[in-house]
């Protein structure tokens, strides 16, 4: 408990409001997806995210989406309801692409054994955000 006062403690504002709408909405995209299934819920992500004219990333932007993408993982985790790695690839996917930028939505696999493990990221400019160690194979053409 006091690991994670002292982190929300050394959070600035602004990311203290962004962990709380994500908390709020990380629980909201899973329940869509639960109701309406992946592809519905994707749409849906895609007309929040709205349709502003597309632009490349700044140095800046790629730093505020790493941040963004650090901070869904730990609303994700640590939030009301735990969600998955797809349903906060979908909420930072969308909130980058609500300020312009051509977030991609990422899916891939790697072989545990000899189960397939599954796992969804956000790439900006070919940058895997908040991906330390990527050991997935994206599937092409999502």
């Amino acid at each position: 408990m006091g690991r994670s006062l002292a982190g929300w403690r050394a959070l600035t504002g602004q990311q203290k409001r962004q962990l709380v709408v994500l908390a709020t909405v990380l629980p909201a995209i899973g329940a869509l997806i639960r109701v309406a299934g992946f592809q519905r819920a994707a749409k849906a992500c895609a007309r929040v995210g709205g349709q502003a004219p597309l632009r490349p990333a700044t140095a800046d932007d790629l730093a505020q989406a790493e941040a963004y993408a650090q901070l869904a993982a730990i609303a994700g985790r640590r939030g009301p309801v735990t969600t998955t790695c797809l349903r906060q690839a979908l909420a930072v996917r969308t909130s980058l692409r609500r300020r312009g930028l051509d977030a991609q939505l990422k899916i891939g696999v790697k072989k545990n054994g000899e189960t397939l493990d599954a796992h969804a990221w956000v790439e900006l400019e070919g940058v895997a955000l908040a991906q330390s160690q990527l050991t997935h194979h994206p599937f092409q053409g999502l």
